[in-house]
């Protein structure tokens, strides 16, 4: 009998062993994060079947597939795109693009058209000499009355009124005017800016120069503008304290400080005892809003468009709505509320066009209507454009329905219909 015996091969399991094992990389820490993408490295043996063969190891890289929320790392996936577009898109909104014409182009052309050959006056501020000088360890409630009380000298009388101007000297009085605002803001007398401003608003309610109240009302709203571009730089200075505040802030990111000295501006726009200046300087610091709360320029706007409606002269009214329109384009084009309320209401109000106010102040400056009804065409064609601008076409094709004739709409330029062409101009 012949017995065979098979010996087996001899093996050497701890190094088989480790050249089994996965490879050890180092890490940075800083480079290191449970989402990313890991590359394994595995080291496969290929062995022989005979004795005596050797084996060789090839090593092979493979990385393992991204884990979808991953991609939140780098803002990829589909919730962060989604979030960065809308942020893009409110932005959109909130700034008027190339297609729609600005103030500034119609300015000099409503300056050449409405002028006159009457004699114009205006009430210039003289200064106080009442001022008392505070020391700095006064109360704050002593510097709240000192200022109330400046205020109060303003509108007890603290002022000249200046007589048998001509258009030209009008014109250079106003700028002299602006000037002195920009002086005084300079110098930081506060009170003194704001008492110029109240006082050039004033001039809006006078129309006993009927014809030149469109140019008036472009040279008064110039220092508006400037006032509250003032008063806006010098509230977010107060907010870059630690870090300036990006563009796209929120009331959340303004520190105490600056909320409290907007509200001091508010609170002195408050005081202002006549309706026409508390309007027009209120909307001249519209913008100032985001500062305090989230909706406050929304609310802002409704409720100066109420106001709005206490004005009893028409053509004061329309270019307080003209206004409103124009800071609310420039600081919240896409809240379009308010902007169809003053057009409408304009469309309300327009009866009174018939008054006996209105009549008894035509033949005082004997004024024909087809030449007073020309006065509003500048305000009327500036709300007509912030209403039809991305507005639907639902609304922009809709029938108007007002209290007024077609000819009278006529003379104002107010279309029987609301329409644009590819411009997005009205026609």
């Amino acid at each position: 009998v012949c017995v065979l015996y098979r010996h087996s091969r001899t093996r050497k399991y701890e190094s088989e062993l480790h050249m089994c094992r996965l490879e050890v990389l180092a890490v940075q820490f800083s480079e290191y994060h449970p989402l990313k993408a890991i590359t394994v490295t595995d080291s496969k043996s290929r062995r022989g079947g005979r004795k005596g063969s050797t084996s060789s190891s090839s090593s092979s890289s493979s990385s393992v597939a991204p884990d979808p929320l991953s991609s939140m790392l780098d803002g990829t996936d589909p919730l962060s795109l989604f979030a960065v577009l809308g942020r893009k898109r409110k932005e959109k909104e909130e700034e008027v693009g190339s297609d729609f014409e600005l103030w500034s182009s119609k300015r000099g052309e409503i300056l050449s058209r409405f002028t006159t050959t009457e004699k114009l006056s205006i009430n210039l501020f003289m200064g106080s000499d009442k001022s008392k000088a505070s020391s700095p360890s006064s109360a704050v409630s002593e510097k709240v009355r000192t200022r109330l009380e400046e205020l109060d000298d303003l509108e007890e009388g603290s002022q000249r009124e200046l007589l048998n101007l001509s258009q030209k000297d009008y014109v250079n009085r106003i700028e002299e005017l602006n000037q002195s605002l920009k002086e005084a803001w300079g110098s930081d007398q506060k009170v003194k800016a704001l008492k110029i401003v109240i006082q050039c608003s004033k001039l809006l309610s006078d129309t006993s120069v009927i014809q030149f109240y469109p140019s008036k009302f472009v040279l008064i709203t110039d220092i508006l503008d400037t006032f509250g571009g003032l008063v806006y730089d010098r509230i977010w200075s107060m907010c870059a304290d630690p870090h300036p505040l990006p563009e796209s802030f929120s009331a959340d990111d303004v520190n105490d400080t600056a909320k409290e000295t907007c509200l001091n501006w508010f609170f002195k726009i408050a005081s202002i005892r006549e309706l026409v200046p508390r309007l027009y300087v209120e909307a001249a610091l519209l913008k100032c809003n985001r500062f305090l709360t989230k909706s406050g320029i929304q609310e802002t706007l409704q409720r100066l468009t109420a106001m709005i409606r206490g004005i009893g002269d028409p053509l004061v009214a329309v270019y307080a709505r003209a206004y409103l329109c124009r800071v609310g384009m420039k600081v919240a084009p896409h809240l379009k509320d308010s902007l169809n309320k003053n057009f409408f209401d304009l469309l309300a109000s327009f009866r009174q066009v018939h008054g006996e106010s209105v009549q008894n102040q035509l033949v005082l400056q004997r004024v024909e209507i087809p030449i007073y009804l020309t006065l509003y065409s500048p305000a009327i064609h500036w709300i007509l454009q912030c209403v039809a601008y991305r507005a639907p076409e639902v609304y922009t094709h809709t029938p108007l329905r007002g209290n007024c004739s077609p000819a009278e709409l006529c003379h104002v330029g107010i279309p029987g219909r609301i329409c644009r062409n590819e411009s997005n101009r009205l026609y």
